[in-house]
């Protein structure tokens, strides 16, 4: 069975909701990365070094990242010399495969949440990445499923972020913990968790300041955080998310690394996916930070914000080239 057609079943088996939010989010992504690479396996016909030069370029574009890319091209290489690969027609599959790879490898499937009790999910990221919308979606998402929800208001540095959260919470029709802008985040994140035990919460989710007057003073006050949080809960935060705008492309990378060095990161929130045309960020952070993307923001609607999945991922970006590779196998089945 081809590669396209494995895929295809894997996707079918998981709702088509979720299979089209992923098609509809990486709209420009498919229009600026894969139609390239079809125009050029369509002008090129022949696998040779001019063919990976520019299929080196289509990627960097797309943001994929030099170091993923030039990894990407060496793998490329020897599945051709390998598989004995002549047509470039015949390495879409090889090239999807190894996307699916690279976003596989170490991936750890959904949330972590606590095995009994209350479950401590910590946000974390710079200003304007989308980070307290993504609170309010994940609220919405978890009292979906029937679980009891609680905010913490936790950014008391930023001008309007108090009042933001609140907005969400409202919207959400989840309480929200809070103190006075410029208290300590820490003594807000105290009277959180000791709100979320006395209501018997399912799930604390807190904000957290995206820059004080330095980045040390930031990691500073975040270890301060998890400090109080663990005291109250030893088992606690068991995840601690930092959200991305995946629109800056190369530079979320950057703040990637920086927050997963010293900020005890467990996982990713890559938000306006659907509003770039270089959803290759994804392969790139994934691929180079060896940290799991958890959630991915598809569109501006409150159910927008879906667990990431890898073969959904590749399956939205080649949907085009699965339906034309599934009609040249049943023409062929037809002549035979």
């Amino acid at each position: 069975m081809s590669f396209f057609k494995r895929l295809k079943e894997s996707i079918s088996s998981k709702t088509e909701a979720v299979t089209n939010a992923f098609k509809e989010g990486l709209t420009k992504t498919r229009t600026a990365f894969v139609e390239k690479v079809e125009d050029l396996i369509t002008r090129r016909k022949k696998i040779d070094e001019e063919f990976y030069e520019e299929l080196e370029e289509i990627l960097i574009g797309a943001d994929v990242g030099v170091n993923t890319v030039m990894q990407l091209i060496e793998e490329l290489r020897a599945e051709v010399k390998k598989r004995k690969i002549e047509n470039a027609a015949d390495l879409q599959p090889v090239l999807s495969e190894k996307l699916v790879d690279l976003l596989k490898s170490n991936e750890k499937a959904g949330l972590q949440m606590a095995a009994s009790g209350m479950t401590v999910i910590l946000f974390v990221g710079v200003n304007g990445v989308g980070k307290t919308t993504t609170i309010g979606k994940l609220a919405h998402k978890f009292k979906s499923e029937g679980k009891k929800v609680l905010l913490a208001a936790g950014d008391t540095f930023r001008a309007g972020a108090i009042e933001q959260l609140e907005v969400w919470g409202q919207r959400v029709g989840v309480d929200v913990i809070k103190q006075q802008a410029g208290s300590d985040p820490a003594a807000v994140m105290f009277d959180a968790v000791q709100a979320a035990k006395q209501r018997g919460v399912d799930v604390l989710l807190c904000d957290t300041a995206g820059r004080l007057q330095n980045k040390s003073n930031l990691m500073d006050e975040l270890n301060k955080i998890y400090r109080v949080i663990q005291r109250e809960v030893p088992s606690a935060p068991h995840e601690v998310l930092l959200v991305l705008d995946a629109t800056t492309g190369q530079n979320a990378l950057s703040q990637a690394k920086l927050f997963g060095e010293k900020s005890g990161v467990t996982g990713l929130v890559l938000t306006k996916l659907d509003g770039t045309a270089k959803g290759g960020i994804v392969i790139a952070i994934r691929n180079e930070l060896h940290l799991p993307v958890k959630l991915v923001g598809l569109g501006e609607k409150m159910d927008d914000l879906q667990e990431f999945d890898s073969e959904q991922f590749v399956h939205a970006l080649f949907a085009g080239l699965i339906q034309k590779a599934e009609a040249d196998e049943d023409e062929t089945a037809e002549n035979r």
